[in-house]
């Protein structure tokens, strides 16, 4: 693939990269145009669409038995929307991970690094604060 077709006297890469001049700027020629080859990764519409449905429909199942009170149903229903709001984050945050995204403070997939303890730590203990306020919440409205 190296190999110019149509130009033969074109100057090729050497396997480490392209040659540099003696300043150590590399050599452009007017007539050569970089293009990368593979399309820049990010989620599509058909990937974020049933997500945000189900996190929209899970908040929706969440918010309006704490903020009317609907019953003794309410817990259950809102309970239900904790849960379903719980599978789109996760779905999504997956979804992510998949198309190369990382969340801050963690490193790159396929990188090889280690996540720092103290950054996982306080996503942990975010995550713990958050539904212990939810499922604290809920329980009171019995």
């Amino acid at each position: 693939m190296s190999e110019t077709r149509g130009a033969p006297d074109a100057p090729q890469l050497s396997p480490d990269g392209p040659e540099l001049t003696e300043d150590g700027a590399q050599e452009i020629t007017p007539d050569e145009v970089e293009v990368e080859l593979r399309p820049p990764r990010r989620l599509r519409i058909w990937q974020l669409a049933p997500i945000v449905g189900l996190a929209a429909l899970g908040s929706l199942m969440f918010a309006f038995p704490l903020a009317f009170g609907s019953g003794d149903g309410g817990a259950v229903l809102a309970m239900l929307g904790l849960l379903l709001s719980g599978c789109a984050a996760g779905w999504g945050m997956m979804a992510a991970r998949r198309v190369g995204h990382t969340w801050p403070g963690l490193p790159a997939r396929g990188s090889g690094e280690r996540a720092d303890w103290r950054v996982v730590a306080l996503y942990a203990a975010v995550v713990t604060v958050l539904v212990a306020l939810a499922v604290w919440r809920v329980a009171r409205l019995r």
